[in-house]
C-alpha cells in the first residue's frame, strides 16, 4: 500500500501567526503540536492538514508552490481577498496581467497564494483549497501521481495534474521553463504510511520511481527530494 498525503508543510519563521492567519481564512481548527508547531485542520477528516514548522531561513525567492483558492461568486471572490487582508495579508505583483482575474496575496511570512476568478472549470470539482499550484517538470508529475496513486487528471504540453480518486485539491505543475532551484522549499509535502506498512520498502518504493534519500530529521521523519529537488518527509505511523 502506498504511502498518503498527510500534510502541507509550511517552514514558518512566526509558526503560531501564520497557523492563525490560514486558520482565519480558510476556517479550519488550529491543533498545537510538539514544541513551536502548529497545524490546522480540515473540516473533512479524510483531507491533509496544514503544518507550520519552525524555520529561521527567510524567504528570499518565490516560492516553488502556492494555494490556488477558489470562489463561487464574484462576491465570493472579494469576501476571500478582504478577509485575508485584514488577517494580515497583502496584495503583491508577481508579473500577472491586468486582464487576468485571479488575486495574488501574500501570506504574513511572504508566502505567495492566488485567489482564483469565479467559473474556473479547472477548479470546479475541487474545494476551496483548489490548487497546490508548483513550478515543476512534467516527469515530477508523473512522479507524484505513481507515488501517491493519484490519476493525471491533466496532460497536456508538459503540464500535469493529479488529484485523489476521492476528489478535493488538486497538484499542477507548470512544466517547463521551470526555475532552478535556490535553497530550501518553504513548502513541501508530507506522506504517512499505513500502520502496517514497512517503512524501508516504501523508500525504496519511491526511490525506483525516481526519488532519491536525503536523511533524517530530528523528529524521526524520513527526508527524501522527488525528480525535480523538491524536499518531501515520510512521517511515522498514524
Amino acid at each position: 500500500m502506498t504511502s498518503r498525503l498527510f500534510a502541507i508543510c509550511f517552514n514558518a519563521t512566526r509558526p503560531s501567526e501564520l497557523a492563525r492567519f490560514w486558520s482565519g481564512v480558510l476556517d479550519w481548527e488550529l491543533a498545537d503540536g510538539p514544541g513551536d508547531e502548529v497545524a490546522i485542520l480540515p473540516p473533512d477528516a479524510a483531507g491533509f492538514r496544514i503544518r507550520f514548522l519552525p524555520s529561521q531561513e527567510p524567504k528570499t525567492n518565490q516560492n516553488r508552490a502556492h494555494f490556488d483558492l477558489t470562489s463561487a461568486s464574484p462576491e465570493g471572490q472579494r469576501e476571500t481577498v478582504a478577509r485575508a487582508l485584514q488577517l494580515g495579508g497583502k496584495q503583491i505583483d508577481v508579473g500577472q496581467l491586468p486582464e487576468e482575474g485571479h488575486v495574488v496575496l501574500a501570506d504574513p511570512d511572504g508566502n505567495e497564494f492566488c485567489v482564483i476568478e469565479a467559473g474556473n472549470n479547472f477548479l470546479a470539482d475541487t474545494g476551496f483549497i483548489g490548487a497546490l499550484a508548483c513550478d515543476g517538470s512534467q516527469e515530477v508529475g508523473y512522479f507524484w501521481s505513481r507515488a501517491l496513486g493519484w490519476p493525471l487528471v491533466w496532460d497536456q504540453d508538459q503540464e500535469t495534474a493529479i488529484q485523489s480518486p476521492h476528489g478535493g485539491t488538486k497538484i499542477t505543475w507548470g512544466g517547463p521553463p521551470v526555475a532552478p532551484k535556490q535553497g530550501t522549499n518553504r513548502l513541501y509535502l508530507e506522506l504517512a504510511l499505513p500502520a502496517d506498512a514497512d517503512r524501508e520498502a516504501e523508500v525504496e518504493r519511491l526511490v525506483s520511481l525516481g526519488a532519491t534519500r536525503a536523511g533524517e530529521d530530528d523528529g524521526g521523519r524520513t527526508l527524501m527530494c522527488d525528480p525535480d529537488g523538491n524536499e518531501f518527509a515520510i512521517q511515522g505511523t498514524h
